[in-house]
């Protein structure tokens, strides 16, 4: 059973955030370690597995990365360990961001910095604002259409990816 069926949601980039904390607190009261201490052995193991899954669904779906992995990793799009290649064209794009980053390695300038920072934050920007014209969509899209937004997704989520880890370069300047 995946997240969506335990809270009884469709499939979707942007679960009812109501519907979340309504379905985590009533299983969490179904599930509750502390009612079974009377029962058998394996019946607390399972308890205790449903009120971890129940744990774990409420911690992926109420954050909104961690639902974009979820979905791409349930249908099948992303896999762990994938090694995906990010179009040549974001690379170049990329290419002067991570040379000025270097620059700022050896040779700090603070208003370089908040340059770079700015520009960085652009193309964020850009890359959430297309994230969300494909992930809004998807839950009404036929099942062709689904799967080239996910595609398109996908490439989305790897560039955001990027993109955090340029953030994280900067962090640490």
């Amino acid at each position: 059973m995946n997240y969506f069926e335990l809270y009884g949601l469709p499939i979707t980039f942007h679960p009812d955030q109501n519907v979340v904390k309504q379905q985590f607190y009533a299983l969490s009261k179904k599930y509750h370690p502390d009612f079974y201490i009377n029962e058998s052995a394996e019946k607390q193991d399972e308890v205790l597995e449903l009120s971890t899954q129940n744990n774990k669904a409420f911690q992926v779906l109420k954050n909104p990365k961690k639902v974009l992995q979820y979905v791409l990793e349930l249908k099948k799009i992303i896999a762990e360990g994938e090694s995906y290649t990010l179009p040549q064209s974001f690379l170049m794009e990329m290419m002067e961001v991570n040379e000025a980053i270097m620059d700022l390695q050896f040779d700090p300038d603070a208003e370089k910095l908040a340059q770079v920072k700015a520009e960085i934050a652009n193309v964020e920007q850009s890359l959430n604002n297309e994230l969300l014209s494909h992930t809004d969509r998807f839950p009404d899209a036929s099942q062709d259409q689904q799967e080239d937004r996910l595609i398109k997704i996908k490439d989305i989520y790897y560039r955001n990816k990027y993109i955090q880890r340029l953030k994280e370069s900067l962090a640490k300047l």
